[in-house]
């Protein structure tokens, strides 16, 4: 089903952390606990020790070549700056998929330009088969944070002609509310699941051009 690709991909994504996330520095001490490490993210920057949580994941080593954080269960290294250019830093994999009951009270409009629409689950089936390695491998998305805490989850890139796009999304949308949920971290998305396994109607709110806009699809 569709939403079940769009929770896989924000699954993934949040489990990854943000894309831009890098370590710009480290204070190795003698006791491994004591060391520090500088990390940037969309514009900020948080010195962490082992430990400490920033940017949505845990801090579990600080070396001199790199620092490790667990989200959830995908640890991703970050390597200096240095270190990276000869080992190649790992990119943090990012996915996407695509769009998503009636609207509670205080929803935003929908978007004058992309009018709700009707899917035949039968087609979505079958086209998220034919689909599916094109959209793991063509769409990005990027977890958007305020003070540490995801709000909402971007999509940096879409393919064009894809389920994503048919369902209304498009590039540079953030998705912040799927069927009246708040997306805030991998527990939520793990909530969500089931629900959405037998859903009929599918909302989403996302933050387009500056403003919310509703984003609705029904499968038939």
């Amino acid at each position: 089903m569709l939403t079940l690709v769009l929770a896989l991909a924000l699954a993934l994504a949040l489990a990854a952390g943000p894309a831009d996330l890098a370590v710009t520095g480290v204070v190795v001490r003698r006791t491994p606990e004591r060391s520090t490490a500088v990390l940037s993210s969309g514009g900020k920057t948080r010195v962490v020790s082992v430990g400490d949580t920033a940017f949505g994941g845990r801090v579990v080593s600080v070396s001199a070549e790199a620092v490790a954080l667990d989200f959830g269960a995908e640890r991703v290294v970050l390597r200096l700056p240095s270190a990276a250019q000869a080992a190649g830093r790992p990119k943090a994999p990012s996915r996407a998929a695509t769009g998503p009951v009636s609207p509670p009270p205080g929803a935003p409009p929908e978007d004058p330009e992309t009018p709700a629409r009707t899917m035949q689950r039968a087609d979505v089936q079958r086209r998220m088969g034919d689909e599916i390695p094109r959209i793991l491998a063509e769409t990005a998305m990027v977890p958007v944070l305020e003070d540490g805490r995801v709000v909402g989850v971007q999509l940096a890139r879409l393919p064009e002609g894809s389920l994503l796009t048919d369902a209304g999304l498009r590039a540079g949308d953030v998705i912040t509310q799927i069927n009246g949920t708040e997306i805030d971290g991998m527990a939520t998305l793990v909530a969500l699941w089931p629900r959405l396994q037998s859903a009929n109607e599918l909302r989403a709110v996302v933050t387009r051009d500056g403003q919310p806009v509703s984003l609705v699809v029904s499968l038939r």
